[in-house]
């Protein structure tokens, strides 16, 4: 039995010349280009790689960025409101804009992260009153995914909302909100405006909470109404791998719903992990955090043991690694990448994987009428023969076309 025959499609090809002509008895070289899932990661660099301000040195994020696109299809950049609106009525759209377009460009489809969360969040709706904080933040979504509609199509909507009314760390104006509204109202609130903007984004609710609680609060929002698109799901795994049965466990009690699943957050370091006792994760301080080379064989192994669990899912559509290079969140060890931009063996197996086994190169011969049968991993694919080419795709709801190379 096949584990992975969801993840793949079979097709009949009619390949015709530019004269509409069947090429018959010709060999043809399919070679895919893209997956439909999304090996994704978070795509922060790409913020000072498309504005070319001189911080890092230019040859060092190039090559960053070109480890970056030679191993995934999907990244997620920052909408932090606190960091993309530091002054009201200044967001600083522009940086967004071009380093969405440029991975749009790669053929990467890109997540805007988040709209609507109580941390990171912009310290100015402080002097406002419940009301017209509500009001603010629902005219931010509207702005914001109407403004990027056809380039940032995904979107975490609201972040972490089982603990954000009773977030106590520090006042902020969307736990006052959260707390006078209640978490479902004010999820549908900003849900419906995200779908009001762009009707047809896909929206995700977003929480590292993986309890019951979680499950009760996707109930109650589907009950009410809210279109949720996605259930996202982090897992921060700082203080040790999830490991197989809590990993089927999760997914077992997520998708009952019948809705797609993506891991939106994904860490696994490669050197000590954060002592259990710690309940909250940014609590945790460390002068210094390193790599060590038993800590990345470990993170090598745990990291392909989850890919190959959530690729085996069928309702799961997506995987992000938050971290591409070590030190980011927490200073973490958890990228694929050290800090001097070396790959780490996770990078190495990730690679092996992603367009290696899971990825298709095959050729194909067509018969007396130019039809030939294309199967391999739902994704995008270039056909080639004697000089001639032509795109195609192969999806689950695609069984017969026609293909000219020209």
């Amino acid at each position: 039995m096949d584990k992975l025959a969801h993840r793949k499609a079979k097709c009949l090809v009619q390949v015709l010349d530019g004269q509409g002509n069947p090429l018959k008895n010709t060999r043809i070289s399919m070679k895919q280009k893209n997956h439909e899932f999304l090996f994704g990661c978070g795509a922060f660099d790409f913020l000072e790689y498309t504005a070319d301000t001189g911080g890092m040195p230019k040859d060092f994020l190039q090559d960053r960025i070109d480890k970056w696109l030679a191993l995934y299809n999907y990244g997620t950049i920052p909408f932090y409101w606190g960091g993309f609106e530091p002054e009201e009525g200044k967001p600083r759209t522009e940086s967004r804009m071009r380093a969405a377009q440029f991975l749009k460009e790669k053929g990467v489809a890109v997540k805007g992260h988040p709209l609507c969360w109580h941390s990171v969040c912009a310290d100015w709706l402080m002097k406002y009153d419940n009301e017209t904080i509500l009001k603010k933040q629902l005219e931010r979504i509207h702005r914001d995914v109407t403004q990027f509609k056809g380039t940032v199509d995904m979107w975490d909507v609201i972040n972490e909302v089982v603990i954000m009314p009773v977030f106590d760390k520090y006042d902020n104006a969307i736990t006052r909100i959260c707390k006078e509204t209640g978490r479902v109202k004010l999820i549908k609130e900003t849900f419906l405006a995200a779908r009001e903007s762009n009707p047809n984004a896909k929206l995700l609710l977003n929480d590292f909470n993986t309890s019951m609680s979680y499950e009760i609060l996707i109930d109650g929002c589907l009950q009410a109404g809210v279109p949720i698109d996605v259930i996202g799901i982090q897992s921060h795994q700082h203080q040790g791998y999830w490991g197989k049965e809590k990993l089927q466990e999760v997914l077992d009690r997520f998708s009952h719903f019948g809705l797609p699943i993506h891991f939106t957050e994904n860490t696994l370091v490669s050197g000590d992990l954060i002592p259990a006792h710690i309940q909250d994760l940014n609590d945790f301080k460390a002068d210094e955090w390193p790599s060590t080379p038993e800590g990345e064989e470990r993170q090598m192994k745990q990291t392909e043991e989850m890919y190959r669990i959530l690729f085996e899912n069928p309702h799961v559509e997506a995987i992000t690694g938050w971290d591409f290079t070590d030190g980011a969140w927490l200073g973490a060890p958890s990228g694929v990448l050290r800090k001097d931009n070396t790959v780490k063996p996770v990078y190495n197996r990730l690679l092996e994987l992603i367009k290696g086994e899971w990825w298709t190169n095959a050729e194909l011969l067509t018969d007396e009428e130019g039809r030939t049968c294309a199967e391999g991993f739902k994704g995008s694919y270039i056909l080639e023969s004697n000089g001639r080419y032509a795109a195609m795709t192969l999806s689950a709801n695609v069984k017969e076309q026609q293909i000219v190379m020209v």
